[in-house]
């Protein structure tokens, strides 16, 4: 099976009807027409996050989305 990049998981995450943070990230991220979507890698994706995520409420969302990521793809 070959890995998925964090915004192909991220995806699986998706609910509208969530109030989960991570999930709500998600609903975001689908709409972010420049999101990283082929990236695996956690800087790459922080750094984009840290300059262009002002949907994002708090970076440890990403913290928590990515620890999730890892989880899954181990």
């Amino acid at each position: 099976m070959h890995r998925l990049s964090f915004y192909q998981y991220l995806m699986t995450e998706r609910d509208p009807n969530s109030h989960k943070e991570v999930a709500q990230f998600a609903n975001n991220a689908f709409y972010d027409q420049s999101f990283p979507k082929q990236s695996q890698i956690y800087d790459e994706l922080s750094q984009y996050l840290e300059l262009n995520g002002s949907y994002l409420p708090s970076m440890t969302v990403f913290d928590e989305a990515w620890e999730l990521y890892l989880e899954k793809m181990n």
